[in-house]
This record gives structure tokens, sequence and C-alpha cells, in this order.
């Protein structure tokens, strides 16, 4: 059932907020990730402070994680040895309040009024409770949170508690460390979800505290990555704390006094994390501490008045949506939704430094805060356009992972490099290798995005250096990998595509149409490392390279063998969704069904290699039986439905994509913020209803504004010039806000725009009729035979 669209009372509709009006339980762990904070390198999830009010309460930081020896039960050469979990670092968003001998709490406590908010425009949280206590009294609190962007290892936390009367009140403010909790672990019923660890994980290295301050580190057993907190504490009117108790696991400080009436209680909470690298393993991005530094010493430097954090908060939220924002005339609702996505995409990309972006951000554990092609195919388009420098160093993350690539190619019996499908520290944590290992088509993301970012950009040092490196090093993956058949063609066998309902197939479309981009981009280049002989090799086998296509429906095969697949029965009841919960692997492999799409993002991405009459026909083969399973379809549905003409289907997959987590569809949103999806609702408005393509001779729009909005209106960084489209349901208008001229192709015609509006008239998309395929198993229409 929808959350946030079902009750528009509890959840109001406001254009810069996510606010939530009253409290009702079954619902508190959806609710903390979407009230999280973060910003890419720190997240802390939105739980209430008390203690009894919280279901999966927790902070997280970008890469701090654990590893374990990966157990198989039926081992095998080359597979994943090392598993990799993002742990819960030491969580300082505890609080206990006590008024008159009563535990303020949401479960047991009587609230006269509620409301919390997160404030898209300032990055600020804010929970205001009323209670009536027993004693008679009537109480306010209001706890606001911000992370800090300057200082991107900085919390700021405050608390004030106000009466209608005199209270006496005891107030409790604690760093927990939530990892070495007792918590179900609940992987194995879902593979989506984080597992947990047998043993102990942070083991203690310094723990000081007095007079209210707190100094605290720990040091994961197994990968030896270490994680220190710094604490201060500051009360109004100068209280001084009645103790201040540390332990590896709860550490607190406690203040009792007397609350006069109408006269708050302020406690300002200073927070600030700093890491270190392990000495087994690398920790993605600069280390806070150097070696051999107890990492709480640098988290001391770290420390900044409350005030300062939620000032840091507001000014880069400030500059962010000055050109981040994505307005849409005429609809308030999806307004709302939008600005939400586009705020979760500040929080996991902002400040993660040269780091990958984790699956579900730092807004939970969900996938135990891997890197996946998440990031180049969903997340740098985003960041390209609106954050080249976070592009490039997402890609210098990436380069640092070459090392590694090139033994796991080693091990897979190819050439230059084949990066992990799942992973924190560069190498392989995917145990099954069916969805894992084999989704090859990882390499060609990497290539993808490292030629847009290069083109979008004109980064002429990355493309000489780091970028040739990576576009060099994966074509010689692809050439190895692949073989010239007896046809003469050159085959791609033994593959995973993007639709992990098909594993381990041979000529997957969409890996080898990836792949034949990857090896031309490569030949393209002028290096040193590249001679003449390997580049004729790379370009023989992309001009040859096997593409399967279906000459009974005139449609291009997902893979040579998709086509005689049985269809998957879509009388499956929808309880039975997601597949992937409810049947083994092989009984879904044998079907014709997707997870998500495959072969229509293969023509999204490569727009300039199909027809439309090949794009059209596509979409209607495959939209049908793609179950939606994966939160990474919706959006890329919706963007080629846009494309073909489809305006109703194309705003049905966007509004699904917008309120993924907002509504909590897929059921898992307790777990994190999705992020890539996030950044396909960006690429939705972007290239879906603005129509743009880019790495052509120059950036192309063909827009498709849904009938239902007045306009669209955003901006793109292109070659470091901001550029600004507005659209509506009769012209397109372009500007270049600063800087030279930009040539532009709108629909086939090429315009120069600079500083003054160019303004260009749109004719209205055409409709086409879709194609019809037949529905139901192909032998339906066969007589019976029977044996006599």
């Amino acid at each position: 059932m929808a959350l946030i669209t079902a009750n528009r009372v509890r959840f109001p509709n406001d254009p810069w907020k996510l606010v939530e009006t009253s409290h009702e339980p079954g619902d508190a762990g959806t609710l903390e990730t979407l009230f999280a904070l973060g910003n890419g390198h720190l997240g802390v999830r939105g739980a209430h402070w008390a203690a009894a009010d919280a279901e999966l309460p927790g902070s997280f930081i970008n890469g701090f994680h654990e590893i374990w020896d990966i157990k198989h039960a039926e081992n095998a050469y080359g597979f994943a040895r090392t598993g990799q979990r993002i742990l819960y670092i030491p969580d300082a968003n505890n609080f206990a309040v006590i008024i008159d001998g009563e535990t303020l709490s949401l479960a047991e406590s009587t609230v006269l009024d509620y409301r919390r908010s997160i404030d898209f425009a300032t990055g600020i949280y804010e929970c205001r409770i009323v209670w009536q206590c027993r004693s008679g009294a009537m109480v306010t609190t209001v706890e606001r949170r911000a992370v800090g962007f300057e200082t991107r290892g900085s919390v700021g936390i405050s608390l004030e508690v106000s009466a209608d009367r005199e209270v006496s009140a005891d107030v409790t403010s604690s760093v927990i460390n939530r990892q070495d909790q007792p918590v179900e672990d609940h992987s194995t019923h879902d593979p989506r979800r984080a597992g947990r660890h047998a043993g102990r994980v942070l083991l203690p290295l310094r723990m000081e505290g007095g007079d209210g301050s707190l100094r605290l580190s720990w040091e994961a057993a197994e990968s030896k990555q270490r994680v220190g907190i710094a604490v201060d504490h500051w009360t109004s009117a100068g209280h001084q704390p009645f103790d201040t108790l540390v332990d590896q696991d709860d550490s607190s400080v406690r203040y009792v006094l007397a609350i006069a009436a109408h006269e708050p209680f302020r406690l300002e909470k200073s927070v600030s994390y700093a890491v270190a690298r392990g000495t087994r393993t690398g920790l993605p991005g600069a280390a806070d501490a150097e070696a051999g530094e107890d990492p709480a010493d640098a988290a001391e430097a770290g420390l900044k008045p409350v005030g300062d954090v939620f000032a840091e908060s507001e000014a880069h939220y400030r500059n962010y949506w000055a050109t981040a924002d994505i307005l849409v005339g005429g609809q308030p609702e999806l307004q709302q939704a939008i600005r939400w996505n586009l705020f979760q995409l500040a929080q996991a990309t902002a400040r993660a430094g040269v780091a990958g972006i984790p699956a579900k951000g730092v807004t939970g554990s969900g996938y135990d805060g891997h890197y996946f092609w998440d990031q180049e195919v969903y997340l740098l388009p985003y960041m390209t356009y609106s954050n080249p420098d976070g592009a490039r160093q997402v890609l210098e993350f990436r380069h640092e992972m070459l090392p590694d690539a090139k033994i796991r190619a080693k091990e897979l019996s190819v050439d230059g490099a084949l990066f992990p499908w799942r992973t924190i520290n560069g190498l392989e944590s995917s145990a099954y290798y069916a969805a894992g290992t084999a989704q090859f088509h990882i390499a060609a993301a990497i290539a993808f995005a490292t030629n847009r970012y290069v083109w979008a950009s004109g980064d002429a040092d990355f493309r000489a250096g780091m970028g040739a490196d990576l576009l060099i090093e994966t074509a010689r993956m692809w050439a190895s990998l692949g073989f010239f058949g007896k046809d003469g063609l050159f085959h791609i066998h033994g593959v995973t595509g993007p639709d992990e309902y098909t594993a381990v197939v041979n000529d997957n479309l969409y890996t080898n149409v990836m792949a034949r981009f990857n090896l031309r981009a490569a030949a393209a280049l002028d290096h040193p490392a590249v001679d003449d002989a390997e580049r004729e090799l790379w370009e023989a086998a992309a001009e040859r390279i096997q593409l399967p296509f279906d000459e009974h429906f005139q449609v291009y095969s997902q893979d040579n063998d998709f086509m005689t697949l049985e269809p998957w029965d879509w009388t499956t009841p929808r309880s039975k969704y997601p597949l992937l919960l409810n049947f083994h692997p092989l009984v879904i492999y044998r079907h014709q069904v997707l997870k998500q799409a495959d072969t229509v993002l293969a023509m999204f991405l490569q727009w300039q290699e199909f027809t439309a009459e090949e794009k059209r026909r596509a979409f209607d083969f495959y939209d049908p039986i793609t179950t939606g399973d994966s939160t990474l379809s919706a959006c890329v549905q919706g963007i080629m439905a846009a494309e073909v003409g489809y305006g109703k289907a194309a705003l049905e997959h966007f509004t699904n994509a917008v309120f993924i987590d907002l509504d909590n569809s897929h059921g898992n949103t307790i777990d994190g913020v999705h992020i890539a999806s996030t950044g396909g609702v960006w690429s939705s408005l972007v290239c879906g209803f603005a129509g743009l393509r880019d790495q052509g001779p120059v950036p192309f729009f063909d827009p498709r504004l849904p009938a239902e909005w007045d306009t669209l209106r955003f901006h793109l960084k292109l070659q470091g010039r901001p550029l600004l489209v507005e659209l509506d349901q009769e012209a397109i208008t372009l500007t270049v806000l600063d800087g030279e001229a930009l040539d532009i192709d709108v629909r086939g015609v090429r315009f120069t725009v600079a500083s003054q509006p160019v303004r260009i008239p749109l004719e209205p998309v055409h409709v086409p009729e879709p194609s019809v395929f037949p529905s139901g198993p192909p032998t339906a229409s066969i007589p019976l035979v029977r044996a006599h």
C-alpha cells in the first residue's frame, strides 16, 4: 500500500519539505530512510531520538566496512573470496528524556501535537512534539539535525525541552555502537537486505570522556579500518553534566535539572567523525586520519559548533538548488516528489570524495553498502551535468581499482581489466556469479560514463590520462572475452545482461551493443599504449559484433535464445512478486520474463544506433513482459516510452519511479533510498521529457513534454558553461547563462545558443499505433496431437 500519496493529511504536500503531521506505528523504519540526512560521506538515518521509537536507527560512513571469508557450499576456481559489508558506525543520534519520572516516548506517552520535517532548501531535520505528561505538565521537545558539508564528518544536533510549569528533567545524550547490538539477520530471506556478522566487529581502541565530552575510537576486527568520534555538549544557562559514562557500546552524558516554566533547556551536541585506512584493505576516498594517528584526534580537529554545521548545510543547499532544481509547472504533488529525489541525489554524492556511491547512498545498509554499475549508468549522468567535479572523482575511484581489476581479469582468463560487479574495496564480493561476475557489462558502463564525462566537460587531461586507461583496459577485456565465430561475426558468450531474470546467455544484445561502443571509443584514441594491430582488432570486433534479431517478430532479441523461451505465466498472483523471492532462479531463467529493461536500455544509451521503428517495436515487445521487480526499470521504460511517442505510458512509468521510495512500492525502503532510481528520475526528466541525448556531434534535444504539464525547467553544465533549458507545450527555449555560445541540435536542426534566449517552436509529437505481438504460449493455437 502506498505510504505518502495514500495519506496526504499525515504527509501534506509541501513543495520544499517532506512533512509528517501525526505519528502512527508500523512504518518507522521506512520513514527513517525517508527522513535521513547525508552528504555522500556521512549519513544519519531519520530515527526518532528515543530508543523505544526507533526501528532501524543508525549512521554510516561511505566505504567503512568489514570483510570476511566467503564460505561457498560448493567451491570453484575464481569464485569471490572476500565478503564486504558496510558497518554501522557508533551513532550519536540518541537521547532519553525523563520528565517528573516519566520516560517520554511516542509508544507510551500521551502526544498532543506532532510534526516533523526535512527541509530540502536547508538540509535540516526538525521534529517537534507536545507531550501531556502524567504529572500534569505539558512539555514540548524540539530536535533539529544537520550534517556538515565543508566539514563532511560533522553532525550538529540540538534538543530543546520546555514546559508550561516547573518540571524535574533527566536528559541523557548517548553514543551507541549499534553494529554489535543483537539484531535479527533478514538477509537469508531477502538478498537485497544486509546481513549481520557473527562475532564482535568493532574493537575499542580509545574510550575517554569527561565533563560532557567524549573521545572514542574503534577498529574493525578484520578490515582493520578505524573510526573515531568526538562529541562535545553545550547547554543553555551553563548546566553541568550530572555524569559522563564511557563504554565500548554505550557512552553517555547525563543532565539532571529543574526546568522552569517557559524557560527552555537547550542541549547542543556537536559530533565529528574521522576514519583511517586499514592495514589489510583500502578505504575508498582519502582517509581523515594519518597512518598511526588515533582517528578520535582527527575527529576532534573537525568539531564545529552546532550553529556552524546548520549554517554549512543551509549554504550548501542554497548553492545547490540555484542550478540543480527542476521545475515542473502545474504539478504540485509531483514537484514535491521530484525535489525529494533531487535532494537524495545531493545527499548521496555531494561530499563523497574519491569514492563510489553505494546503491543505498549513506541512508541504510541495503545491498551491504556495495557499489554497482548503478553509479555509472544511473548516477553519473546527473553528476556529469550538475557536479562534474564529483563525476570525475567517481571515475578516479574506478581508476584506483585498476590494479585489482587486472588481477581479476587474469582469474577469468581475459585480458585488460575486469571490474567487480559489486564491491567496496575493489575485490569482487558477489558470491552468486550468475547474477554477479557474469555481468561483464559493468566494464562498458565504466567506459560509457568515462566517455560521457569527457564529452560533456571537455576535460582533456582526464581523457589523455585516467580516461584513456579506463577505455583501453576495458576494450582489451572485450576483445579477449569475445571471439570471431565460423559465421565471421564477433560473439560474446556466457554473460548476464542488466536483466537478472535471464542469466549466463550468449550474445546478450545490451552487452554486445555496449561492448561495441567501448571498442570503438578505445579505438578512436590516439594513445601510445595502442598499436595499429590492436586498434584494427577492436575496430573489426565492433564492426562484426553479433546483434541478435528475430526475423519473425522483427524485433531485436535480448539474446540468442530469448525468443525460444517459454512465456511466463502472467496469471501469477501479485503476492508472488518480486519473482526472485518466490521462485528458484532456474525457474525464472527458463521463462520469457524480465526483471528490468535490458534491450530497451541499450536503445536509450546507444540512441544513434537504432531506428525509430526498431526502438518502438522493441518497447512494444519488452514492456509488457517486464515485471519492474527492479527499481532500475521504471525510469528507463518511461524514457523510451516518451521517445517512441507513448506519452501516457511515459508519465505512468515516471510516476512509478518518482514515488518508489516515498510510497515504499518495492517494500524495502527500510534498508535505504534506492539512489540509482533517484538518478533515473533526473534522467527521466532531462532525457525523457526534455529528450536530451549526448555523445553525438553536439547536444541533441527531442522534447516530449507530457500533455498534463505546463512547463519543465532545468540547468545543465556543458563544456564548463551553464545551459538553461525551458520547455512548454509549444516550444523549447535555450540560454547559455555564462561563457561562449554552444551549438545545439533540436530535432535535427542545429542552432547556435548564446546569452540571448533562443526559442524554438515544436510540432506535436506523433503517437504511433503500437505493434501487436502474440500473447500467451506460442503453442496455444496448435491442435493437441494424441497418441493412439
